[in-house]
């Protein structure tokens, strides 16, 4: 297969990425396009959407990255504590694809990359762990991945949708302590992200920003 440079991949794989607490937060239903910038690379869009289907929930999110595409789809129940129940992805790289696939009993320990990205944004608003924070999931092959995270202060972001109160967030992996993301999540609405960065060996590589928003019903 032709290769691409490691940092488009690996971009990709995270973007396309996590049990709750007393005050976690009901989901709600949005659709939400951004605007994806990366060093080196043209702007692209990024679509993220997430709906109800009767008591489960439908998290769906897909990019285009020039040659590179992915999407993921996540089917999780959420109470106090989230629930994955089936997980599926595919990407194309220079026309050369792939696919991958999560069942129930694949996820019964630990959630999705979609699920956790959920799940992470709950925990950040309830601030309800502290220093570090560490948050366990299962990558698109069902292998076990560890964040640690810290909440930040937090800030309001001005937006083209408008002026949002950001819940701020900084991820990095253990084992790539170069690697560091910043995420500002919606602080009512589970999941919804306003804006991203990616760092890496202390610099920004990328830039995700909220362009679009469609909130539904509660």
């Amino acid at each position: 297969m032709p290769s691409l440079p490691r940092r488009c991949t690996a971009l990709l794989l995270l973007l396309l990425l996590a049990t709750g607490s007393a005050l976690a937060m009901e989901p709600s239903p949005f659709d939400a396009r951004y605007r994806l910038e990366v060093k080196g690379w043209p702007n692209a869009t990024i679509e993220h959407r997430l709906s109800r289907d009767g008591k489960q929930w439908i998290s769906e999110m897909s990019a285009d990255i020039g040659v590179a595409r992915g999407s993921e789809r996540s089917r999780f129940l959420a109470g106090q504590a989230i629930r994955s129940l089936h997980y599926a992805s595919g990407y194309t790289l220079m026309g050369f694809g792939k696919e991958y696939e999560l069942d129930h009993e694949a996820l019964a320990r630990l959630p999705d990359r979609q699920t956790a990205l959920i799940d992470l944004s709950r925990r950040a608003a309830a601030a309800d762990c502290a220093h570090p924070c560490r948050l366990r999931y299962l990558d698109h092959r069902g292998r076990e991945k560890l964040i640690e995270y810290r909440v930040l202060l937090r800030d309001t972001l001005s937006l083209p949708p408008g002026n949002f109160e950001a819940v701020r967030v900084e991820a990095s992996e253990p084992d790539e302590p170069g690697r560091k993301m910043t995420f500002s999540f919606h602080p009512g609405v589970p999941g919804l992200l306003l804006a991203m960065e990616y760092h890496r060996d202390g610099k920004r590589r990328s830039r995700l920003t909220l362009i679009e928003l469609a909130l539904g019903p509660r």
